[in-house]
């Protein structure tokens, strides 16, 4: 039977089973054999990562060409104008070239787990939450988004990868899903 998992990969996690350095990694987590991660989700990143065994599945998932849309919360420094979020909306210049466009909004405080350690927190200096989504998957792109725009992430909870969203599942867990059978189910699901 083929495997499809939404794991809440929490902070300070590799999106890998294996660490020659002895850090956490998704074998702490996930003993389902040979399921590996559609994608990858920076170590200091929390949140959806799929995982499967169907090499296609996870290739159609990772691959840039697909455009699936990828939703974040991110926490950051700082209160952003709306013209700051014209400009993420827009793509902003990055040293390999423009992002493609962003949509993004100014939201309350989410109500999520509590981050283990917690983020730094500076007296003078607010923060404030953004849900932002983008069709490209850049090194750490997101954070070099915020930052390029003079408000550096403090945290960052990916929420949704094209069809399939975190939920409430608390940061840790993983559930199985129904897994598309084809690249054809694969198409169906992501329209």
């Amino acid at each position: 039977m083929p495997h499809l998992l939404l794991f809440n990969k929490p902070y300070h996690v590799l999106s890998q089973f294996t660490d020659s350095e002895g850090r956490e990694t998704l074998a702490d987590y996930i003993q389902i054999p040979n399921v590996y991660a559609a994608g990858r989700l920076d170590y200091d990143s929390e949140g959806l990562l799929l995982l499967t065994d169907q090499g296609w599945l996870q290739k159609l998932v990772a691959d840039p060409r697909h455009k699936l849309p990828k939703t974040y919360l991110v926490q950051v420094e700082g209160i952003p104008t709306p013209e700051v979020l014209q400009n993420l909306e827009r793509g902003v210049e990055l040293k390999e070239g423009l992002t493609r466009p962003a949509k993004g909004a100014i939201i309350s405080p989410p109500e999520i787990w509590l981050r283990t350690p917690p983020i730094r927190e500076r007296k003078n200096v607010p923060t404030s939450w953004l849900r932002l989504t983008i069709r490209e998957g850049r090194n750490r792109q997101v954070r070099r988004m915020t930052g390029a725009v003079g408000f550096p992430t403090l945290r960052l909870i990916r929420q949704k990868i094209g069809p399939w969203r975190l939920g409430k599942l608390p940061s840790g867990e993983w559930v199985e899903l129904p897994c598309p059978n084809d690249e054809r189910e694969f198409q169906k699901m992501i329209r």
